[in-house]
């Protein structure tokens, strides 16, 4: 039998994806996976494939999936030929994403995986489900490290001071952990904290307006993102990023989908009165926030990799994914407390200071919104303007 090969597929065996797509299970295990698959089963050739989350980001010339774009038919290319699909958007010349939970093939893209949506578990039960699958994550991400590099190696941590990014530095107790922002922000002090709590070794990154252009340039360049929210929030990744492979770390654990699934978003607390939000229970909140991931990922995956690191998300992981998405409201988000069940885990992981902050949105906390605001009104976008940082970035970006 053919098979996929490393290159063609990542994420998991082809096996493994076989079997999720036979038995249509969103969740077969691993941190999601995507790209050519040889031989799917009850399908007349090879696929592209792409996880429920969408969190290995994956691209195909959009005249190979799109019969309106009016091709030849005698020279139309399949989704899965050479040079029709790939990992880097920039490698093709109209790229459109695979949708998550999606297949591909020269008969169009269906989507083959959605996400659990049955009734929450009883709390106990939900509660134990998430303690153990975040044990399960973290020992596989401390037994990879250890098999791979004989200790932490070539692995670093992305580390903001909150909850998220302590529960992953925990499972590699001797990683290097980065941080990225301005001089004074709440980030890098809390960061700071956190890192003497845990009495772990932290690299903080400055960000200086001239390495905030220079990072809003390559991010925008790998992401094809440009507007004022992708960009604020994957800048100081990037850089933090840059920074650890510059040291040496071509991977980077991250805690990127903690907010998502466990009900981090102030919308999530109480949605019947929050117009950000159209549902109006806490679990029809958090389903919404979740079904952001796969944008949100994209851009993330692809910024990482611009900076020279493969990203690591424990908390991403299929056994911690199906946990948070059976947890009921009141383990979500209670009595003003969010991501009730991921801080009840972390008891007695990480410090009390450290289980219980309160952190900032990435694009506030490292203070790369305010300085970008503070730029756009430097060259003559006033705030009374529309959308006036938003404009200014596209004059920045103008010739790139």
């Amino acid at each position: 039998m053919a098979d996929s090969s490393p290159t063609d597929l990542r994420g998991a065996s082809p096996a493994r994806v076989r079997d999720a797509l036979r038995d249509a299970d969103p969740l077969p295990g691993g941190r999601g996976f995507g790209g050519r698959l040889a031989d799917p089963p009850d399908r007349d050739g090879p696929v592209l494939v792409r996880d429920a989350l969408g969190r290995q980001p994956l691209f195909v010339e959009r005249e190979a999936v799109d019969p309106a774009t009016g091709s030849d038919p005698e020279t139309d290319r399949a989704p899965t030929d050479p040079g029709a699909w790939g990992f880097d958007r920039n490698a093709l010349d109209d790229p459109t994403p695979v949708p998550a939970g999606g297949v591909a093939s020269a008969a169009g893209v269906d989507r083959a995986w959605t996400l659990p949506d049955g009734p929450p578990a009883a709390p106990e039960a939900a509660q134990a489900a998430v303690d153990a699958a975040i044990d399960d994550a973290l020992s596989v991400l401390a037994g990879r490290v250890a098999d791979e590099n004989g200790g932490p190696g070539r692995l670093a941590v992305a580390f903001s001071g909150g909850v998220d990014s302590g529960l992953v530095a925990a499972g590699v107790p001797d990683a290097t952990c980065y941080v990225a922002g301005f001089e004074g922000c709440h980030d890098v002090a809390a960061a700071r904290d956190a890192a003497a709590a845990m009495d772990r070794d932290l690299r903080v990154v400055e960000i200086t307006h001239e390495e905030l252009l220079r990072a809003v340039r390559e991010v925008a360049d790998a992401t094809r993102r440009r507007n004022p929210m992708d960009l604020a929030i994957a800048v100081p990744l990037y850089l933090a990023a840059e920074a650890a492979a510059a040291d040496g770390f071509d991977r980077l654990a991250v805690g990127q989908g903690a907010d998502e699934l466990f009900g981090g978003y102030s919308k999530v607390v109480d949605p019947a009165t929050d117009d950000r939000v159209d549902a109006d229970t806490v679990r029809g909140a958090r389903t919404e926030t979740v079904r952001t991931l796969p944008d949100q990922l994209e851009r993330d995956v692809l910024a990482l990799r611009a900076a020279g690191v493969e990203p690591v998300a424990p908390l991403l992981d299929d056994r911690v994914v199906a946990g948070a998405l059976s947890l009921p409201g009141e383990l979500l988000a209670s009595d003003g407390e969010r991501k009730v069940a991921l801080r009840r885990a972390a008891a007695g992981r990480v410090p009390e200071s450290v289980r219980t902050a309160d952190k900032k949105a990435v694009q506030y906390g490292t203070y790369v919104s305010r300085e970008l605001d503070r730029l756009a009104r430097r060259a003559g976008f006033k705030r009374r303007m529309d959308d006036h940082v938003g404009r200014y970035l596209e004059d920045l970006l103008a010739g790139d």
